[in-house]
């Protein structure tokens, strides 16, 4: 198997197994198994666990950021895709084994002891405040908006991932509609 099958294979099985089961609880040898890929390789392509929580939070980070950004794109008028992220969180929180934030979860396992996985974990929470902020621009709204709104939708991402609710998002929704209408005023 080339390096970047074997790369791919190891990082699917990362993906799946952190984020369904916890990054303490999974050790490298599950993530053999479930890669098939061998010990060694998969030591030759991370060298340490690290390494390889922090590709699978790279990783997912621009797929999510790639998925929301293509949902928000389909609304024409920029007040109706700041509303759009809501709906995509909806729909993300209704997905089979949703279990909450990558980010928010492996920060929350590892931040204190992984300058690796905290950074991470931040760049990713700014890059959604830096969405926010140019749909906010391009809404002609307060920049301030941004900010609101990320609290919002973090606050429905803890909340959905914590108690298995999805409405978290329409909730929070509504919120930001209200805030929107506000602004505009």
């Amino acid at each position: 198997m080339d390096s970047a099958t074997a790369r791919q294979r190891a990082l699917d099985a990362a993906e799946e197994l952190f984020y369904s089961r916890g990054i303490q609880a999974v050790g490298m040898d599950a993530i053999r198994t479930a890669s098939g890929v061998s010990l060694k390789r998969l030591y030759q392509l991370f060298p340490n666990k690290e390494q390889l929580v922090d590709a699978y939070l790279e990783r997912r980070d621009l797929r999510w950021r790639r998925s929301l950004a293509d949902h928000v794109e389909r609304s024409a008028e920029p007040a109706e895709r700041l509303l759009a992220v809501f709906d995509w969180l909806y729909a993300w929180f209704r997905e089979p084994g949703f279990r909450g934030c990558a980010w928010i979860n492996g920060y929350g396992e590892l931040g204190a002891t992984s300058p690796a996985v905290a950074a991470r974990a931040r760049a990713h929470k700014q890059a959604f405040k830096d969405y926010l902020a140019e749909l906010v621009s391009a809404a002609g709204l307060p920049a301030d908006t941004a900010e609101h709104l990320r609290l919002l939708a973090e606050g429905a991402m803890a909340t959905a991932g914590i108690l298995g609710d999805p409405h978290a998002a329409l909730h929070a929704r509504q919120a930001a509609a209200r805030l929107v209408a506000a602004e505009a005023g």
